[in-house]
């Protein structure tokens, strides 16, 4: 589960950092809170290469293209990896439309079958700063009542590993950089590739270059976006935390 995340870097670095061709594009202001349903930027491509990339905004939320209304945009923020070559709102995106979520870090609540406090809060980031690179697919869908078009968006999340199995059992599905431009290949995926991609990103070791730390409870409020949100807290010890 990956239901909050920060996003704290210009459209021109975002552009340099990810080979985009547009850096002036207008995204989000500093957002330390991204919840379901905001306006995020991702990345694609339209080349088969995956290297001929822009910088596109769409609502964090994927409505499958033949959904009759929004309603189910706020429930479709993650799409299993596990399931997503199968389920019908995920399905033709993963094939057809995918692309690169940026985040500066993301955070995530300690369940009980964890070391932690459970609903205790953490922010998991790269160690060396760099933004982190989430698999995810896009779709486009059109509203019936103004017949308007919205793109939407979800992240891919995976079964934990590392680094991060005390906290909770899911997190996003990370990229490496040597994988980005296969990711983001135009390519339509026949059923015999398929399997191809879902291994690709089923990486050895996705928790390479993370680190995480424990924040206050006020990222719980969506209302709330300052950098301080991130910020690390000290814990009590252990034997006091229930």
């Amino acid at each position: 589960m990956c239901g909050r995340y920060a996003l704290n870097i210009s459209g021109e670095d975002l552009a340099v950092e990810f080979a985009a061709g547009n850096a002036n594009i207008a995204i989000t202001p500093s957002n330390w809170n991204i919840s379901p349903t905001t306006p995020i930027p991702f990345i694609a491509a339209d080349n088969l290469a995956g290297d001929n990339r822009q910088i596109h905004l769409a609502r964090w939320g994927l409505i499958p293209s033949w959904a009759k209304d929004a309603s189910r945009q706020s429930n479709a923020i993650n799409a299993r990896v596990e399931s997503i070559a199968e389920k019908p709102s995920f399905k033709s995106a993963f094939k057809s439309r995918r692309c690169l979520i940026p985040a500066t870090g993301y955070y995530e609540w300690a369940t009980e079958l964890g070391q932690y406090k459970p609903k205790q809060p953490f922010y998991i980031s790269n160690t060396d700063k760099s933004s982190i690179a989430i698999a995810g697919i896009y779709e486009e869908w059109i509203n019936p009542q103004t017949s308007s078009p919205i793109t939407t968006a979800a992240i891919i999340t995976r079964e934990v590993a590392g680094i991060l199995k005390p906290i909770h059992h899911r997190m996003p599905v990370i990229l490496p950089k040597s994988l980005w431009s296969s990711w983001l290949s135009s390519k339509s995926l026949a059923a015999d590739e398929i399997d191809q991609y879902l291994k690709m990103i089923d990486l050895k070791s996705p928790d390479a270059g993370l680190t995480f730390w424990p924040v206050a409870d006020e990222v719980n409020n969506a209302r709330n976006t300052g950098p301080e949100l991130a910020a690390q807290i000290e814990l009590p010890p252990a034997g006091t935390l229930f």
